[in-house]
């Protein structure tokens, strides 16, 4: 806080430190100035207006002011309006700290089906349209996994995480790409299981099923829309306790991944035997497995790295590669964010207890005793 201007008793002039004398001048914050004085802090600029605000004894335009206290939407740019109350009221992402009118969020206003981050309005870039209504923005398609075949690497890579932690899955369970229908339909079709979030995008199947698979990546139009995609009917027989893992297309490299290792644990479940398991339990050290290789993807150099086989443009600039290298480290760590901040019984508090327990017994004893007694232990 600067000192208050000087009073109008001493005739000098609270900007300059100058006599006043018996010239022209403003009676203004309880001290005089010359007219010419009487200036914005923020711009410079003289002030006419009989109205104008104060901050820390400096004069303000009024709309200088606003500029720089009152809050702008991040994605319309506008002056956040105030509520009936007066009050400045906003939403904000938690993880992305993206402050935004309430009213963006049932205007239509695209958001990012995997970053959450909602679309800035009159830039060039617009979110890409998936055909079942999803958008995706261009950061999160840069890692995006589009069809079964380009995802196969990936599910080697998680088998060979599983067989690191002496969890091999012995048995060839197929892996499908499908689009949101079909997983919906598929998870109709499946008897048993937990499907507790607002959307499935992954499920382990145990029933015999026809599923649609995604069997070529789809290209993307001028108008940033998914065309050209190509499915095929898969037949699957029941040989073991699972008879496939599904995975929503579309997704970031990161995310399906965590949903694939997510997927398989349900899978290693069945085939060790492990039986009736309580939700919170089953969910739970699902999502302990999911979010450790998450943190393996994050804390290794290739984490990092941008899958060669899912870039949106095959002559992308180095400096832009690396770029989305470090958003995708980025966006690994709201991954790792949105399982520690879970709020739901199962997939929230079911982690948080599961973690625990093998943070403090290890993974090998945690599962030995949920085998034994179909809880965590404390």
């Amino acid at each position: 806080m600067e000192p208050p201007p000087r009073r109008e008793s001493n005739r000098i002039c609270a900007r300059c430190n100058l006599e006043i004398g018996h010239e022209r001048h403003l009676r203004r914050m309880g001290a005089v100035w010359h007219p010419e004085c009487f200036r914005c802090h923020a711009c410079g600029l003289r002030i006419f207006d009989l109205e104008f605000s104060v901050s820390g004894n400096r004069p303000y335009h009024e709309s200088c002011y606003k500029d720089q206290n009152h809050p702008r939407c991040n994605v319309c740019k506008n002056f956040i309006p105030s509520n009936a109350a007066g009050e400045t009221e906003y939403r904000a992402h938690p993880f992305w700290m993206q402050a935004y009118c309430p009213s963006h969020e049932h205007d239509g206003t695209p958001r990012c089906c995997s970053c959450e981050r909602t679309e800035v309005r009159d830039i060039s870039i617009r979110y890409l349209s998936l055909d079942d209504g999803r958008k995706l923005c261009l950061e999160c398609l840069g890692s995006a996994i589009m069809d079964t075949l380009e995802c196969q690497p990936l599910y080697l890579e998680i088998q060979e995480f599983y067989e690191g932690l002496n969890m091999k899955v012995e048995q060839q369970i197929p892996l499908l790409l499908v689009e949101r229908q079909a997983l919906n339909e598929a998870m109709e079709g499946e008897k048993s299981g937990h499907h507790l979030l607002p959307e499935t995008r992954g499920l382990c199947l145990s029933e015999e099923q026809t599923v649609s698979t995604i069997s070529r990546r789809p290209r993307i139009s001028t108008g940033y829309r998914i065309i050209n995609m190509m499915t095929e009917p898969c037949r699957l027989v029941r040989r073991c306790e699972v008879t496939a893992i599904l995975i929503l297309y579309g997704l970031p490299r990161l995310l399906t991944g965590t949903i694939l290792a997510h997927e398989m644990m349900h899978a290693w479940l069945k085939l060790k035997g492990y039986r009736n398991l309580s939700q919170d339990v089953e969910e739970g050290i699902c999502q302990v497995l999911a979010y450790m290789w998450l943190e393996s993807q994050i804390h290794s150099s290739s984490g990092n790295n941008v899958s060669s086989a899912s870039t949106s443009s095959s002559s992308s600039s180095t400096s832009e590669k690396g770029a989305r290298s470090q958003f995708e480290k980025k966006l690994g760590e709201f991954f790792k964010d949105q399982i520690e901040t879970d709020s739901s019984p199962a997939y929230g508090d079911g982690f948080r207890a599961g973690n625990q327990a093998v943070q403090k017994y290890g993974l090998k004893s945690t599962l030995d005793h949920i085998r034994l007694t179909g809880s965590f232990p404390y």
